[in-house]
């Protein structure tokens, strides 16, 4: 092994933390757009090695052991199909997905908390079809009231979410690092303006 790599990797372990793969489902889409579906390099190149995945695009470090070098995969393919789930889970993080992460009063984006539309007070239930990302001082404004009550209104109705739906939300929301490898791969299945 050549010395000065491994007095930098023994310097600065992280070094290498920083080289995630983007990892392509067997019809070469995303697992998912948000999060966006990337796995540590350790992941990547256990899975190349174990021949579960095909290395599309790699970067220019690689890591070695005594008998192999291998340079980092950057883009991956699944060789085996996994199909997508079709039931969304209802989670926070999906609740502000679907609603772009705005409030879904004022429009304002940050700062998000939830409100049920018809307040649990009121025998409203904890559902995709009553709860909304609101913010702060939206929520503060609406409290145990209903909507009419507040003098509120609704920007869209909240219904549950196809996991389609999800997906092509997250799209919009690129993450904050993408390697210029994973671009050719991310929205080749977008529809072309005419």
């Amino acid at each position: 092994m050549d010395g000065d790599f491994r007095t930098s990797f023994v310097r600065e372990p992280n070094s290498l933390r920083h080289h995630p793969a983007l990892v392509l489902n067997a019809d070469y889409r995303p697992l998912s757009y948000y999060p966006l579906s990337l796995w540590p390099w350790q992941e990547a190149v256990k899975a190349a090695w174990l021949d579960r995945v095909t290395i599309l695009a790699e970067y220019d470090e690689e890591v070695r052991s005594p008998s192999t070098r291998i340079r980092i995969p950057s883009v991956v393919v699944l060789k085996d199909f996994v199909k997508p789930q079709k039931r969304v889970a209802f989670t926070r993080f999906n609740l502000f997905l679907r609603d772009e992460f705005c409030c879904q009063y004022c429009g304002a984006k940050g700062d998000l908390t939830f409100d049920h539309v018809v307040p649990r007070a009121r025998g409203g239930i904890t559902s995709w079809e009553n709860v909304v990302a609101a913010c702060s001082r939206c929520n503060l404004k609406k409290g145990s009231k209903s909507l009419r009550q507040a003098g509120m209104s609704l920007r869209r109705a909240p219904r549950q979410p196809a996991s389609d739906d999800l997906r092509n939300t997250g799209r919009k929301f690129p993450p904050g690092y993408l390697h210029e490898s994973w671009v050719d791969f991310l929205y080749w299945d977008a529809e072309l303006e005419a």
